[in-house]
């Protein structure tokens, strides 16, 4: 497995690039699909996950969607994960997890020391809250990959997100 990381947009947005066996998976391609595409040269692009609606994380997503004829958030032959709703930044939030690979892309709802807002008219703090006690269940040694900033894992943020309880 090989994951590329493109901050992507005025923002900064992690675009994620997963592949597999000459597969891929685009995760949130916010913006500049010039400096996308040039990843894909040589790859099948097989699947388009996103992690919530927010411009930043889908400013390109109708061009791959018509570019490479894909679906978003679709069942993607020879990747196997999870699909977790975590709203609290967003009403759609998402969280994708790879158990395969011990990876979680949390979009902007977990970021590397922080979570996410929850002022935005789609931000939900009680929803937030129920959100950070659902992906608490899972394994401390999984490395997530947020929406924005590098990343971490989640025993890491567990630690810093206790006081929500």
């Amino acid at each position: 497995m090989e994951l590329k990381t493109i901050p992507v947009g005025y923002l900064a947005a992690n675009c994620y690039l997963l592949i597999q066996d000459k597969e891929c998976i685009i995760i949130d391609p916010g913006a500049e699909k010039e400096k996308i595409v040039p990843y894909l040269e040589g790859l099948k692009v097989v699947g388009l996950l996103v992690t919530h609606h927010h411009f930043d994380h889908v400013g390109e997503l109708n061009y791959f969607i018509e570019n490479y004829h894909l679906q978003i958030n679709s069942n993607i032959p020879n990747f196997s994960y999870e699909t977790i709703k975590t709203p609290g930044h967003s009403k759609d939030s998402l969280t994708f997890y790879f158990p395969k690979y011990n990876i979680m892309f949390t979009g902007d709802f977990l970021f590397n020391g922080t979570i996410g807002r929850m002022d935005l008219p789609t931000g939900n703090e009680e929803d937030m809250q129920n959100s950070l006690k659902i992906i608490a269940k899972y394994d401390d040694n999984i490395t997530i990959y947020p929406g924005h900033g590098n990343a971490s894992t989640l025993g890491t943020e567990k630690a810093r997100f206790k006081y929500y309880f």
